[in-house]
């Protein structure tokens, strides 16, 4: 019986000399980023799973004793590719920039970017009412700043101190939108958890303009706000007149806004709080981006003059 089954005269045997089945087709590896690792954070403050990415500087296996200033970036699936290659070509070898360590902040496993942003980057409950669910379905949520921004404070600063030769006196926060509220509410809470922030196209619309009564408190209770603080936005990021470019904004004016802060924060004079503003010409909300965290490394990490003593 067994002699027979396996007989070429048998229908399984003549299927098997058919057509030989076709190749599985090749899938070509993924591009992989040289000198960058992903690190698994779970938080428990929070009770979810976060990632971290990070780049490493050229120098950073030549020079075994050197320690790097660390750049913080939110938005970490758009931003950090950008501002890696921004590190290696404006960076051009430490002598456009002085070389740092890169971490991007990634949104939560299990969320998608739309709804991990917003409850992790906003400073109160009270967001948008015409916020739409994300593709989960799941009602929004907002105000979760101070939980994230602890999170990285208590478990994503010591993880990188352990980690990598980091300088932690030296960290610059990079963010954009909701990313640049979430650094207003870290500058008005704790503003020496980063020495230098980078704030592009800042939401200081956000809950009727929260951010001002937080910089009010702030002033009232301070004397001084020791930080370097950078600004950017496109010159489209306002409202248009009459017959405008549809770039421009159709609710929001962040440069207005933006501009209102700055001269906020420079009235209050402050004796180590250093600002900067920028209203960058032909750039909106969606092309700024690359703009303002060039402009902003290039103010926060200067090239290091080597022949300095």
């Amino acid at each position: 019986m067994l002699l027979s089954a396996c007989s070429p005269q048998t229908p399984q045997a003549k299927a098997s000399t058919g057509k030989a089945p076709a190749p599985a087709p090749v899938v070509p590896p993924p591009f992989a980023i040289p000198d960058t690792q992903v690190l698994d954070i779970h938080s428990t403050r929070l009770d979810r799973d976060y990632q971290l990415f990070v780049a490493l500087p050229e120098s950073y296996a030549a020079q075994p004793q050197r320690r790097y200033p660390v750049v913080f970036v939110t938005d970490a699936n758009y931003a950090f590719p950008l501002v890696r290659a921004i590190s290696r070509r404006v960076g051009d070898h430490g002598q456009g920039l002085e070389d740092f360590i890169l971490v991007g902040l990634s949104y939560a496993k299990g969320d998608t970017p739309v709804y991990s942003r917003r409850r992790d980057y906003t400073p109160t409950p009270r967001g948008p009412r015409d916020a739409e669910p994300d593709d989960s379905g799941r009602p929004v949520v907002h105000g979760g700043a101070e939980a994230y921004r602890l999170h990285v404070r208590d478990e994503v600063f010591p993880m990188i101190a352990r980690t990598y030769r980091a300088d932690m006196q030296r960290k610059v926060f990079a963010g954009h939108s909701y990313g640049a509220l979430l650094g207003s509410h870290i500058l008005f809470t704790q503003p020496d958890m980063f020495s230098h922030y980078i704030l592009g196209s800042p939401s200081f619309w956000y809950d009727r303009k929260v951010v001002f009564d937080h910089e009010a408190r702030y002033a009232a209770a301070n004397r001084d706000l020791a930080a370097d603080v950078y600004l950017g936005a496109g010159s489209f990021e306002t409202l248009a007149a009459a017959g405008g470019d549809p770039r421009f904004n159709d609710e929001v004016d962040l440069v207005g806004d933006m501009t209102r802060f700055a001269r906020t924060l420079t009235d209050r004079r402050y004796p180590h709080l250093h600002v900067e503003s920028e209203v960058i010409e032909d750039e909106d909300h969606l092309t700024v981006a690359p703009v303002i965290i060039t402009r902003g490394l290039r103010r926060a990490l200067p090239p290091v003059d080597a022949s300095a003593p």
